[in-house]
């Protein structure tokens, strides 16, 4: 069985046991969360059932493994001629989950 759920303003498919990394949740590690935002539920065997824009009692339960940032990415500004060059880098904070349920 597998979900498309929604976090983050991103959309993530996800089954059983997967390793996810998510924008950061507010939740620490070791602990519970439950994704109520589920887009689509289907599977083997199972009818396939597509929200509009929720699947009603649908939710998906994970564990929080980490709580990371991901790697540096460089914002660099430059206008030509002008002597004008600016550098900074960004690290984002991230969520790693281990999906341990979905229920529909």
């Amino acid at each position: 069985m597998f979900a498309v759920i929604k976090t983050g303003g991103k959309q993530y498919k996800v089954a059983k046991d997967d390793v996810i990394t998510v924008e950061k949740l507010a939740a620490e590690a070791g602990s519970t969360v439950e994704l109520d935002e589920v887009l689509m539920l289907g599977g083997e065997g199972a009818q396939t059932k597509i929200g509009a824009p929720l699947v009603d009692g649908a939710k998906v339960t994970a564990e929080v493994v980490d709580q990371t940032r991901a790697r540096k990415i460089i914002v660099f500004k430059k206008k030509r001629r002008q002597n004008y060059r600016r550098k900074a880098g960004h690290r984002q904070h991230q969520t790693v989950l281990k999906i341990t349920n979905i229920a529909g």
